[in-house]
């Protein structure tokens, strides 16, 4: 602690020598030698504002403000802001500035600290400009606040159908290849199972049956007089049975993937019937190029459930299949999935519904979504959240796999109080930026005021000042971290005068 002071002491000792060079910096050695001339300030004695308060205008202090976290707030008391005329401020204004404040958590000022009370001087407006200073508008334009996290474009999974046959078999024929588009129900393989051609003799004897069966209970119907009631009785039960048999055979088929109703085939002959059940489920443009002479009866389709795209394929033609093997994979590629890793305390404030933007690897256009979902458990070992976006992709431009980097947008503000970001600047334990004063162009030193501000969304150019600032005032812009070192140098003078 001793040596601390000491260098304090030291401090204050070559800061007296050598006059804390200050803002004035700017002014001439003749300035200096002038006996009414403040060499601190760089500004005429008579007139420097640091020496004599009572000259600073705007001398009535309003303090700090609970509400908006920064002093001399100009939301609650408008006659601080440095703009010609009066200025105004609106209820709406208020209170869609404490409802920002409240979205998220900002980083906030220290309401001991008393920067704001300084009043930074030039003896001239060249002075401020030989500096560097350019003045900035304090404007209103859109803002954006989001959020942004690492992403992966990959399959709408609710959309992705692994397709395997429904019953052993060798694959018999392979039409589609990977990469393929296809359709719903266009056939992308036929499996040679020999249960299918169980089920289709099963069907065809069911059938057969029930035509013989009807046959007999109608001729016997028929002569209710000479045949005896028991008879009737047996033929008709007969008859339920070989129904019940006919609707067992056709389940079999439809459980294959071969639905028919027996009701299509009437009273067709057996022949004819054998030939519709033959090739059960395969498209006739597909069927006309088989020798019917040698083609099996027991080819099982295997078929698109969907439009979309073949993204794999793992079947040859002669190769065993079971139903425990996958042998296409079809993903419909009209919607598709952006999954973000979205920080930890960060995921608090999002919620279904958001809009998304995504930007991929190497590209310039962004896409467009909506949050779909916000996982309940925390990944392991990146202690991040996942998150989900449903992104539309008509044309198919969207890639599985794509890395990017996405924005959660928190909100649009159309309205935003906007400053360059070169004007805002961390002095220790607030944020602040220099106003310059409404009489700047007057006659007289030139001062500007040091203003706390809360900072919100930023982009490649512009802060958002959520509270501190009102649309009108001219801030100090490019040049401005000259006003910051001369407000930090002066501080560290002020301690040393009091270690002293």
């Amino acid at each position: 602690m001793i040596g601390i002071l000491a260098g304090l002491v030291a401090i204050g000792l070559w800061g007296h020598h050598t006059d804390w060079k200050f803002i004035g910096s700017s002014h001439t050695g003749q300035d200096k030698a002038r006996t009414d001339w403040c060499a601190a300030h760089g500004v005429q004695e008579s007139l420097c504002i640091e020496c004599n308060p009572e000259l600073s205008p705007g001398k009535k202090s309003f303090g700090w403000c609970q509400v908006h976290g920064v002093a001399e707030c100009p939301l609650c008391h408008p006659e601080v802001a440095q703009v010609l005329g009066i200025a105004q401020v609106s209820q709406a204004q208020r209170d869609r500035a404490q409802h920002v404040l409240s979205l998220v958590e900002r980083t906030k000022n220290n309401p001991q600290c008393q920067s704001h009370k300084r009043r930074l001087q030039f003896p001239s407006a060249e002075a401020a400009q030989k500096v560097g200073i350019e003045p900035a508008a304090v404007v209103e334009g859109l803002m954006v606040e989001f959020l942004s996290a690492n992403g992966e474009i990959g399959y709408d999974q609710t959309r992705v159908a692994r397709l395997s046959t429904r019953t052993p078999g060798t694959a018999w024929l392979v039409l589609k290849q990977h990469g393929d588009r296809v359709q719903k129900g266009e056939v992308l393989a036929l499996v040679d199972a020999a249960e299918v051609g169980r089920a289709k003799a099963e069907f065809l004897q069911a059938f057969a049956q029930v035509n013989l069966k009807a046959k007999v209970w109608e001729s016997l119907a028929k002569l209710p007089g000479v045949t005896a009631e028991r008879t009737i009785q047996e033929a008709a039960a007969a008859l339920r049975e070989a129904r019940i048999r006919l609707l067992s055979a056709q389940q079999a088929l439809i459980n294959l993937g071969l639905p028919l109703q027996a009701d299509e085939f009437g009273n067709l002959p057996e022949d004819k019937l054998a030939e519709r059940i033959r090739f059960l489920g395969l498209p006739p443009s597909l069927t006309q190029t088989f020798d019917p002479r040698t083609t099996t009866t027991n080819l099982l389709p295997i078929k698109a459930p969907t439009d979309g795209v073949v993204v794999a394929r793992e079947v040859v033609a002669g190769e065993a299949v079971d139903n425990a093997k996958v042998l296409f994979v079809v993903a419909d590629i009209r919607r598709m999935w952006l999954n973000l890793d979205v920080h930890m305390d960060d995921a608090k404030l999002l919620t279904v519904g958001l809009p998304v933007r995504f930007q991929a690897d190497g590209q310039r256009q962004e896409i467009s979504g909506k949050l779909s979902w916000v996982s309940t458990s925390v990944e392991e070992k990146t202690r991040t959240v996942r998150v989900r976006a449903e992104l539309d992709n008509p044309e198919g431009k969207l890639r599985a796999g794509t890395f990017g980097v996405g924005r959660i947008i928190l909100r649009e503000e159309k309205n935003a109080i906007v400053v360059p970001k070169e004007a805002v600047h961390w002095e220790g334990c607030c944020h602040v930026v220099f106003v310059r004063d409404k009489d700047f162009l007057k006659a007289g030193p030139k001062l500007f005021y040091v203003r706390k501000v809360v900072p919100g969304a930023r982009d490649a150019a512009n802060v958002e000042i959520i509270a501190g600032l009102l649309p009108g005032e001219v801030v100090a812009g490019k040049g401005s971290g000259y006003l910051r070192d001369e407000l930090l140098k002066n501080n560290l003078k002020a301690e040393c005068t009091h270690a002293r």
